[in-house]
């Protein structure tokens, strides 16, 4: 796993604890007889910060032959895993969007999902890629061929993911052959953010630097007495 602290993959050891035995008032209203809470907490060894979940689980009862559950681990510490810091490049509102879809990741993956699709959209329109709905839009983009306005193959890739499961945080989905619905799960939440980071990059950051660069240009052969460069 990576460290949600500085990004960084450290191991996957947790140290685990219990924060109440006996019959507490709170255990006393958990789900089932015998629930405790536990947490697990584990060290990064680059930036030495802690990663703390917290859950219930049941306690084995002795004699009776009956294993414990395995808690539902909820993370409390970080609460949001380190993400891109969108530059001031990006249009506030998009960015807005995009570092709520981070803040909801782990609280909710389809709460996540629905705020990258809504920050997508309102990328691509502000592009100039508008269509009914955000699928249309998607195609509209994966279809330019202006040179330096088309995707990279890996970006193209990812935007066409989303189209695969972007929908489902919008609406319940039915899957024909089980007939249940069909969740938004954390890593295709966590697919949308990459996506979205990737986008930032080749709409705003790059052609930032890109000016940036020829600026730079322009003062040294200007300095030294030279035409600017075309283009």
């Amino acid at each position: 796993m990576k460290c949600h602290h500085c990004g960084v993959e450290f191991h996957d050891d947790w140290t685990i604890g219990l924060f109440l035995r006996g019959r507490s008032p709170v255990e006393a209203k958990a789900p089932f007889p015998g629930a405790i809470w536990e947490y697990r907490l584990a060290e990064c060894p680059r930036c030495r910060e802690l990663t703390i979940d917290v859950g219930i689980g049941q306690m084995q009862l002795a004699g009776a032959g009956r294993p414990g559950t395995e808690p539902a681990w909820q993370r409390v510490r970080p609460i949001a895993p380190k993400r891109v810091v969108p530059s001031a490049h990006v249009p506030e509102a998009i960015a807005s969007d995009y570092l709520e879809a981070c803040m909801t990741l782990v609280i909710s993956p389809k709460a996540s999902a629905a705020l990258s699709r809504r920050c997508l959209q309102h990328m691509l329109r502000e592009q100039g890629y508008k269509a009914k709905d955000l699928a249309d839009e998607i195609d509209l983009l994966l279809a330019e061929s202006t040179p330096g306005k088309a995707l990279p193959q890996y970006t193209r890739s990812d935007v066409d993911a989303i189209r695969n499961f972007g929908n489902f945080s919008a609406r319940p989905t039915i899957n024909k052959a089980s007939l249940e619905v069909i969740n938004v799960e954390e890593h295709e939440a966590e697919t949308c953010l990459q996506t979205i980071e990737e986008l930032f990059d080749h709409f705003y950051d790059g052609p930032a630097r890109a000016r940036e660069r020829k600026a730079n240009l322009g003062e040294k052969l200007t300095a030294a007495g030279k035409p600017p460069s075309e283009g």
